[in-house]
């Protein structure tokens, strides 16, 4: 039996009531139903605001990060007075505050092998708000193994993708994708930036179709994958089919529990910027702040030509990353050098790129010129 509406509830979701498609019943329906979303950065905020406003009865969030001022550019469910807060407990009070009548369960933990199935499993939708491939796969083989649908998402720049992925009734997201591409080949939003309002746009269309398989109303999104670009205002549609060979939800499928998608993927499965070329290969701000006042190193970013706008190292050489491998003749492989990049992200992958080349006098400024300018010289901004 379905819940009933208070009066004031009545009121508040009157705009659905008035819609054939919905109705009172249509209404209890969601008040009766749950939604997982993974995330509540940029995807998450606008699903969750969207979905605690419509009347979604139970939402679980689940994050592990605290809020930070470069997320406020896009995710709306954040605020300046919430700076340094957990980001689930932030999200949570925001989404109480829209809808009181709702319960949200936050999750203040990473989405990993070791809980994913716990989390998920009282849940009738998934939906997958993260930004990073092994959270993807994870997501994914969940939602198979517990034969849910999976509302999937990916955005950059201006570009932004979306599809429902319900093994049950059409292609998984194995199906499209069944290996992860190589690490370092497709940047993050934390690398290449990404507009504020696309994941607006995008998270709303994946409450929408969130929605849609609550009420059981319309077409999903099941085999087919929204391409949209915020430049040309265009959208277009790709068919997509199921894979008979998919070693998840395939006839045949040989994967049959959770892996190690960090392994897997060659990534780490979260979502933070600062990266790490390993022990023995990094050198921290203060380390190399001490070795330039005696020593004759070659300081090489590797960030985009436009990022030098924002901050720069006096004496850098720029040679971004896309084009390293065609001018490594530029550089002297018997000077001792240290390359950098934002967060040491992208050089971590130059110094790899360098020592597959035969450098060896070469070292990563751990967590970028950011780290530099929090710890050296305070004068720098932060991006």
């Amino acid at each position: 039996m379905l819940p009933p509406l208070t009066h004031e509830e009545i009121l508040r979701y009157s705009r659905h009531l008035l819609i054939p498609e919905i109705g009172l019943k249509g209404q209890q329906k969601l008040k009766a139903s749950s939604v997982l979303v993974i995330g509540t950065g940029g995807l998450g905020s606008p699903v969750a605001l969207y979905l605690a406003a419509a009347g979604v009865g139970r939402i679980g969030i689940v994050d592990y990060d605290v809020v930070d001022a470069s997320n406020l550019q896009r995710q709306i469910i954040h605020g300046t007075s919430t700076l340094g807060q957990r980001k689930v407990e932030s999200a949570r009070r925001r989404m109480l505050d829209l809808n009181p009548d709702i319960e949200v369960i936050a999750y203040d933990e990473p989405f990993t092998s070791e809980n994913a199935m716990r989390i998920a499993a009282d849940y009738d939708v998934i939906v997958d708000g993260t930004d990073n491939f092994p959270t993807r796969y994870l997501s994914n083989d969940v939602a198979v193994f517990l034969g849910k649908p999976n509302v999937y998402a990916s955005i950059f720049r201006f570009d932004g993708q979306v599809s429902v992925f319900y093994a049950r009734e059409g292609p998984c997201y194995r199906c499209l994708f069944p290996a992860p591409p190589p690490p370092g080949l497709v940047p993050s939003c934390a690398e290449g930036g990404v507009l504020g309002v696309l994941p607006g746009v995008i998270g709303s269309l994946q409450a929408t179709e969130a929605l849609k398989l609550l009420l059981g109303i319309g077409e999903p999104l099941i085999g087919r994958l929204l391409l949209y670009n915020a430049l040309d205002m265009s959208f277009e549609f790709v068919e997509l089919k199921k894979n008979p060979n998919c070693r998840v939800c395939g006839p045949n499928a040989d994967i049959k529990t959770l892996i190690d998608y960090e392994e897997f993927c060659g990534v780490p499965g979260h979502d933070r910027e600062e990266g790490s070329a390993g022990s023995g290969w990094d050198i921290t701000p203060a380390e190399l702040a001490e070795r330039l006042q005696t020593n004759g190193i070659l300081l090489l970013d590797v960030r985009e030509p436009h990022e030098l706008e924002i901050s720069r190292l006096p004496g850098a050489l720029n040679i971004p990353l896309g084009q390293l491998a065609a001018r490594l003749s530029e550089l002297d492989s018997a000077r001792e050098m240290v390359v950098f990049c934002k967060a040491g992200t992208r050089s971590a992958r130059a110094l790899e790129l360098l020592v597959s080349a035969g450098f060896r006098k070469v070292k990563n400024l751990k967590g970028g010129i950011n780290a530099w300018a929090r710890e050296v010289d305070p004068s720098l901004p932060i991006y």
